[in-house]
C-alpha cells in the first residue's frame, strides 16, 4: 500500500509548522487515512530543541479543535530530505535555507505551503512570533484553506483509497 509522507517547516519548529503539522494530522485522522499519510514538522534552525509549540499556537489551535500539545520542537536533518515525499516551508527564506541544506536532487520536493490554498491568495504563512492574537488566528486561516487543498492532492497520488 503506498504511503505519503509530509514534512512542515519554519524557522524555529515552535509556532507555523507545528500548527501546519496539527491542523493536517487532525484532518488525515479524521478521514482514517494516518497509517497511509505520515506527517512531522521541522524548523531551521535549533532555537528550539524538544519544547513544546508556544502556547500562544496551542491555544489558538485548542479553540479551533487542535491539539499540538504532543509536538516538539526539531531542526531539519538531512535524512529529512530523503525520508519525505514533500517537504512544504512556510516562507521564502524557510525555502532558501531549506534549499541550501538539501542536495539539488530533493528541491523538487521543496515547497511553499501556500502553494496548496484554495480560498487565500498569500506567498507565505506569516511568522506570528512578535506580532499578536490576529497573527496567530491568521495563519490559522491560511493553514487550514493549504491543508485542505494539499489533503486533495495527496489523496489523488494515493488513488485507490478506501
Amino acid at each position: 500500500m503506498r504511503t505519503f509522507s509530509i514534512l512542515f517547516v519554519c524557522m524555529g519548529n515552535i509556532c507555523r509548522s507545528p500548527t501546519a503539522h496539527g491542523v493536517f494530522l487532525h484532518k488525515v485522522k479524521a478521514l482514517g487515512l494516518e497509517d497511509r499519510i505520515r506527517v512531522d514538522s521541522a524548523g531551521t534552525h535549533n532555537y528550539h530543541p524538544d519544547s513544546p509549540p508556544d502556547a500562544r499556537s496551542q491555544q489558538h489551535a485548542s479553540r479551533r479543535g487542535y491539539d499540538l500539545s504532543a509536538l516538539r520542537a526539531r531542526q531539519i536533518i538531512d535524512a529529512d530530505f530523503e525520508a519525505h515525499d514533500l517537504i512544504l516551508v512556510m516562507d521564502w527564506d524557510n525555502l532558501a535555507l531549506a534549499q541550501d541544506q538539501s542536495d539539488p536532487r530533493h528541491h523538487t520536493k521543496i515547497r511553499r505551503l501556500t502553494e496548496f490554498c484554495e480560498r487565500h491568495d498569500s506567498p507565505v504563512v506569516p511568522d506570528p512570533y512578535y506580532g499578536g492574537e490576529r497573527g496567530f488566528e491568521h495563519v490559522l486561516d491560511l493553514v487550514e484553506d493549504a491543508c485542505d487543498g494539499l489533503l486533495k492532492q495527496v489523496r489523488q497520488r494515493l488513488d485507490p483509497l478506501p
